[in-house]
């Protein structure tokens, strides 16, 4: 089975039911949208010549034309990159040159930057506006021929999504239709089931995990709920538990935070909210208690990396549920138990399975697995060697198998739920000429998870301001991804081969959080 057959299945079995709402209101049936899908196919087959297999960015913001894009590539066998809307323009000039995609979809003012930069000559770039507004260039989609269903073969790829590894450079982690559907059904199968009158409220990014699970929805023939605000707004999302029937989400801790927080809250009806699935970040117990309480037993874990998108260990309802159970608070503490289109595993830096208890990297093995990295046959072959996907997190398996995340031996940052990379921003800051060296860490916030904190020394004689690293960083990266903090020190702590000892950093970060200055905002 391939993706395009999910839609086609549902406009068969209820060409009537709503597929896509904005807000309260229906925006498009299942008829509508295969339709829609097919023309935008066969214009992107047509007019602008794509064949099977080439690439179609997305940097979209949320938004119906967001779906339809992404069922119109499955349905000429194109490869949909969706990127994150918070990237710089030249984060996103460097994934479509690296993509080789032909065709970058873009909401117009993304559009607009993206123009800007050096964008590949060998693409070509429409401005797509929003449900209620016309756009020229959204309207050459619309006047090809509509097109049958292409056929492509499971295992070819059916999504490029660009993650980052520990050089800093976005790799392209290659999903198959196969890894999508299995996907697909690991979620109805560990995380929750999903009726047809159901929904799901796509609060957090489409260009990530809450896009990824458009793909269970689409399968079960329930809606698709775009908010108008395009985002999470805790009051917005109230109204639409109130508006639609068996409403779920996938929110970062940090969203569920601000949703209990919220004065709404307080007079909220929840009895349509089914479920909301977080994820992508740690979620602090005390944190979960505080939602269960106000909002019931309606919460699932999930834990997944793009290399395995959403799919490595589940911690579901009933467990949440199971107060009781003497082990309950070391289960609320972990990211469940492997689901079930994979196998997980503890192992040394020998890659020797480690005992129930001992702490080691989180190797998986499975169905929902990346075929490897796009044009990187090196960071393929190290991430998937012995045939495990080698996650870089380090865990601790029970003897119920239960997995506990430890640490991080790629250093990343999660900050509300987005991975920021040290590495990453260390080469914009040694862009400056006055910094000699300089380190990135990550550091406990209390809303977001974390916040990034830079370590800098500078050269001899030189001077060096926040405000100079600042400007630097927001030149060339995405504003999320910027220092919240810089800290200037005469040298780095190194061992005695020389490399820096970021361990040493965050304690010193976090015994004295109030060291080093930054600009507000």
């Amino acid at each position: 089975m391939i993706l395009g057959e999910l839609l086609q299945r549902a406009a068969t079995i209820g060409p009537d039911r709503p597929a896509i709402a904005v807000g309260a209101r229906v925006y498009s049936t299942f008829a509508q949208l295969a339709g829609r899908a097919a023309t935008m196919a066969g214009a992107m087959t047509g007019r602008f010549a794509l064949r099977p297999g080439d690439r179609v960015s997305l940097a979209m913001t949320n938004g119906p034309a967001f779906l339809e894009i992404l069922c119109a590539c499955w349905q000429g066998g194109l490869v949909p990159v969706p990127m994150n809307a918070k990237l710089h323009p030249r984060e996103f000039a460097y994934i479509l040159d690296h993509s080789g995609a032909r065709l970058c979809c873009a909401s117009p003012k993304l559009a607009h930057g993206i123009g800007s930069t050096a964008f590949p000559a060998s693409c070509r770039l429409l401005a797509i506006a929003g449900p209620d507004e016309a756009a020229a260039d959204e309207r050459e989609l619309l006047t090809g021929a509509a097109i049958p269903l292409a056929a492509p073969a499971p295992d070819d790829a059916a999504w490029l999504f660009y993650t980052s590894g520990t050089t800093g450079r976005p790799k392209g982690a290659l999903l198959t239709h196969h890894n999508l559907l299995a996907m697909a059904r690991s979620y109805i199968t560990d995380v929750d089931v999903i009726a047809m009158d159901d929904c799901i409220v796509h609060a957090a990014p489409m260009s990530h995990g809450s896009g990824l699970y458009a793909v269970p929805h689409l399968a079960a023939g329930a809606k698709q709920v775009i908010p108008e605000s395009g985002g999470f707004d805790p009051a917005e999302i109230f109204d639409l538990v109130r508006a639609h029937r068996g409403v779920t989400f996938f929110a970062a801790p940090t969203m569920v935070k601000r949703l209990v927080e919220h004065p709404a809250c307080d007079r909220a009806d929840a009895d349509n909210l089914k479920t909301v699935v977080y994820g992508g970040a740690p979620m602090y117990s005390g944190d979960i208690k505080r939602a269960m309480a106000r909002l019931g037993h309606r919460f699932a874990q999930i834990y997944g990396q793009g290399e395995s998108p959403m799919t490595i260990t589940a911690l579901s309802k009933a467990a949440h549920a199971k107060t009781g159970h003497p082990r309950y608070g070391l289960r609320l503490a972990s990211v469940g138990r492997a689901q079930s289109a994979v196998e997980v595993r503890i192992a040394d830096a020998d890659d020797r399975t480690l005992p129930a208890g001992e702490m080691g990297e989180v190797l998986v093995r499975g169905e929902t697995v990346m075929r490897g990295y796009w044009n990187d046959a090196a960071a393929s072959a190290h991430t998937l060697r012995g045939g495990w996907l080698h996650t870089g997190d380090m865990g601790v398996l029970d003897d119920d198998g239960y997995l506990t995340l430890k640490d991080r031996s790629k250093d990343v940052i999660i900050s509300g739920g987005a991975n920021i990379y040290p590495r990453e921003v260390e080469e914009v800051l040694q862009l400056h000429p006055a910094v000699r060296e300089c380190a990135v860490i990550g550091r406990a916030h209390a809303d977001w998870g974390e916040e990034v904190v830079a370590f800098v020394a500078a050269r001899p004689g030189e001077a060096l301001s926040p405000e100079s690293l600042d400007a630097l960083c927001l030149a060339h990266l995405a504003r999320f991804k910027r220092p919240r903090q810089y800290v200037f020190v005469e040298a780095l702590p190194k061992n005695a081969y020389g490399k820096v000892l970021k361990t040493d950093l965050r304690q010193r970060a976090a015994a004295s959080p109030l060291c080093g200055n930054a600009p507000p905002g």
